[in-house]
């Protein structure tokens, strides 16, 4: 639905002579074009607020992987080096800059992956390891949220669209980009559940519970250049947002884009360091942000942009050959509308709430350790 839309408002605007060498189209100006200056507000509200907790969470993250092969620092202070790391994030213009990184990103996803799965397999079952899943309503939704997350992207999807040079094909990369995640997450979160049981509901990060092994700290530091890289990814669209406002996004001084760029990842570093609660966090921004940004705001969209036929007949794209007809792609559409918002929003929202709450209360703000051993 939003790469649908991406190229109808892109197509518009092209045929009324706007070029795009130097200007880069994000989802809320896809809305404002499309349906106007509400749906742009409410589009851009979400998006952002998604994009900010996804590069806290990927900074975290780098902060706790490190943990795994060197626990001299805390995790709070691995936490201070990596968010210094993370401000060349500045210096990166878009993300047709980010070609290559890509590439390496999935490739480092890849190992670590495969070497969950199969170490999980090798090591066996840890001694006295249960499988009783969740014991809770809310330990169940809270995971369901966390699904959500996962496959919700990292919002930055129209502008990742509008970085190909074929948008149009988007759809068909994202398909099978699709299709490749699940054989690295599937058959890893079976083996590591079958392998460890019960201990994952208490432990946000799955590598912690395999032996120390070169392999493993090989797996950590390529999963740390991987969530490096999708900070990049969920910074990027920030910065062309605050770019835009303060009116230097075509500048070709690096220079002062990056300097205009610096609070935004400064106030990512800071809350990554206030709140570093990774797996509640992602439940939280799976119930209330991935919903809507990914789910609810494109497919309530694109049925109000083509209510009627008038908008339907010349529409760039038309309904794929699995749904032949308008109709099948509204149902479709409702459909997911309305499981997110019962699941999503609704008893995920109140599961995940109820679990950062918890989080805060068992931690604190501002902690040096989330998760470590009590021995640490």
């Amino acid at each position: 639905m939003i790469s649908w839309l991406y190229m109808e408002h892109r197509t518009r605007m092209e045929r009324e002579g706007h070029t795009f060498k130097t200007y880069v189209i994000q989802w809320f100006e896809v809305l404002d074009g499309l349906l106007g200056k509400k749906w742009k507000h409410v589009g851009l509200a979400f998006n952002c607020a998604y994009l900010l907790f996804t590069a806290i969470t990927q900074l975290i993250a780098c902060g706790s992987n490190i943990y795994l092969v060197n626990d001299d620092l805390s995790k709070r202070e691995w936490t201070y080096i990596f968010g210094a790391c993370c401000l060349v994030t500045i210096w990166i213009p878009s993300f047709r800059n980010y070609r290559l990184w890509s590439v390496f990103g999935v490739i480092t996803i890849t190992y670590t992956s495969w070497y969950t799965t199969v170490s999980a397999l090798v090591y066996g079952q840890a001694p006295g390891a249960t499988h009783d899943g969740p014991n809770s309503l809310v330990l169940y939704f809270t995971g369901a949220t966390n699904i959500l997350y996962s496959f919700g992207s990292h919002a930055a999807t129209v502008e990742i669209v509008h970085a190909m040079y074929r948008p149009v094909k988007f759809k068909y990369v994202y398909l099978f980009a699709t299709l490749y995640i699940f054989t690295l997450t599937i058959p890893s979160s079976m083996a590591i559940y079958w392998s460890s049981g019960d201990a994952l509901l208490e432990n946000s990060n799955a590598l912690s519970l395999l032996p120390k092994s070169p392999a493993r700290d090989v797996a950590v530091l390529l999963m740390i250049i991987h969530q490096f890289i999708t900070v990049g990814f969920a910074v990027t669209p920030m910065y062309f947002v605050w770019e835009k406002i303060l009116g230097v996004h075509q500048e070709n001084n690096m220079l002062l884009r990056a300097s205009c760029r610096l609070p935004i990842i400064l106030l990512i570093w800071f809350l990554a360091i206030a709140f570093p609660f990774f797996g509640s966090i992602n439940s939280v921004v799976g119930c209330m942000l991935v919903t809507f940004t990914v789910y609810i705001i494109p497919c309530l969209a694109h049925m109000v942009y083509f209510r009627n036929s008038s908008m339907r007949a010349p529409s760039v794209e038309k309904p794929p050959f699995f749904l032949p007809s308008w109709t099948a792609v509204y149902m479709v559409n409702i459909f997911v509308i309305l499981w997110m918002v019962a699941v999503g929003i609704g008893f995920g929202g109140w599961a995940s709430i109820i679990t950062f709450i918890k989080q805060i209360w068992d931690f604190g703000v501002f902690t040096a350790c989330y998760q470590c051993p009590q021995t640490s």
